[in-house]
């Protein structure tokens, strides 16, 4: 049950990174300038789907705190490297990023690493 809430960590953490650079793809570079740089940032503030990735993150953080109770921390944290290889994937389809070959080493070392600690429980 406890890894079901890591799960649930990890995809409320990936789609909120998802909804944020979805939405930072409209505002673009950051404009020179501490006033303009201020307004930008408080037009976030409002935006609903900032507003939503903000509350996929609070989500995630309660789960997190659910399967602490239920599961070692030196077990249950690696898990969460999953969101590199979602992300990595994701980013890819729908923001059409380009995939390298060191890219993909990597982020299979990573899952390899993954499968080692989950292993050794």
């Amino acid at each position: 049950m406890g890894l079901l809430y890591v799960a649930f960590t990890v995809l409320c953490t990936v789609i909120g990174q998802l909804i944020i650079k979805w939405q930072m793809s409209y505002i673009g570079a950051l404009p020179i300038g501490i006033s303009p740089k201020i307004l930008v940032i408080l037009k976030l503030m409002t935006n609903f789907w900032i507003l939503g990735a903000l509350f996929l993150a609070y989500l995630a953080s309660l789960s997190w705190m659910i399967a602490m109770t239920k599961l070692p921390l030196s077990y249950a944290y690696p898990f969460t490297s999953l969101s590199i290889l979602l992300v990595f994937i994701a980013g890819a389809l729908f923001f059409k990023e380009p995939v390298q070959l060191l890219q993909i080493i990597g982020v299979s070392l990573i899952i390899l690493g993954i499968c080692f600690l989950g292993y050794s429980k």
